[in-house]
């Protein structure tokens, strides 16, 4: 392996649901492939700087406004990529390609029969998620109190909803997960439950996908999941981290961060060891254990997606 290598990319958006790609250029690594303008940091400079300089070479444009995506590490063959995804909001002048790369803007949808590089994938999962991701509280099992509590999540701005009802029966459960995805309209509901009932009660319901506890993780291992449903996983380590992105999770939640009560015995990984293991796996991660949907900012700044939670993540 040659080595490893440090880079910073922006996600520059058009303001019509399209975001600008850049060709690598002849004689580069991957080259013809479509890839986030940036590129490799220097010498002692942090990420922000680094982006704004690379975007300002590239591409002619000065950043004024921009805040963290995903950062995580992917492996090719001959090198490891560390890769700083920041979402850049503000720009002052056009993007041009003054190194004599083509441009273009594309649809996350349209990205991948583009030719994107193996390396931004991610990325273009991390833009089709939200800061946010509530858990339902337990007290909630009967169909009319879930629909409500969800209409209220969804009219405060949730958009990514785990239904997670231990304890209860499979046909319970079911008449639960129509309520939550009927009363969920635009917002996605993610079922927790044993993996391979969750992947059939999904189907049946119109759910977005299926959360998969730790402990189950190693069932779908080698299994082959439906086109178009997302999988979400829980971990605790870096094993769980990788055995969800070996099973083809799209994210992830990680923690506990902090101390809780549902974890008494869990001390809590701290916000560093938190980017630590966000770093070593390519996905987005979401920060759960004492977080607030106020802290998703404090988890993009650590590498993460954004927070998960239960308690204070649902309207009154």
């Amino acid at each position: 392996m040659a080595g490893h290598i440090h880079v910073v990319a922006g996600v520059i958006p058009d303001g019509r649901g399209r975001y600008l790609l850049a060709q690598r250029l002849p004689g580069t690594h991957m080259a013809g492939a479509w890839e986030f303008p940036g590129g490799k940091l220097e010498q002692g400079e942090q990420p922000r700087d680094g982006l704004a300089r690379e975007l300002r070479e590239e591409l002619g444009v000065e950043v004024t406004l921009c805040t963290p995506l995903i950062r995580y590490t992917h492996s090719y063959p001959e090198r490891r990529v560390t890769l700083d995804v920041w979402r850049v909001d503000g720009l002052r002048g056009e993007p041009d390609g003054l190194e004599g790369q083509a441009l273009q803007w594309l649809r996350p949808r349209e990205m991948l029969a583009a030719g994107l590089l193996p390396a931004d994938l991610p990325v273009v999962t991390a833009l089709g998620l939200p800061p946010v991701y509530a858990i339902t509280p337990p007290g909630l099992k009967e169909p009319a109190a879930l629909a409500a509590a969800v209409t209220r999540a969804v009219a405060a701005g949730t958009q990514l909803i785990q239904l997670r009802v231990p304890g209860i029966s499979d046909e319970h459960l079911h008449t639960l997960a129509v309520a939550a995805v009927q009363s969920a309209g635009s917002a996605s509901v993610m079922i927790n439950a044993e993996p391979h009932y969750a992947i059939s009660l999904a189907l049946a319901c119109g759910a977005a996908g299926i959360h998969v506890p730790s402990r189950f993780l190693d069932r779908l291992a080698g299994a082959s999941l439906p086109d178009g449903l997302a999988v979400a996983a829980s971990c605790h380590d870096a094993a769980e981290l990788s055995l969800a992105q070996g099973i083809g999770a799209d994210f992830a939640v990680l923690g506990p961060v902090r101390p809780t009560t549902s974890h008494p015995g869990a001390s809590g990984t701290g916000w560093q060891r938190f980017r630590e293991l966000t770093d070593g796996v390519a996905l987005p991660v979401y920060a759960i254990g004492g977080m607030r949907p106020e802290e998703s900012a404090v988890a993009r700044s650590h590498g993460g997606q954004g927070t998960a939670g239960i308690g204070a993540f649902w309207a009154d």
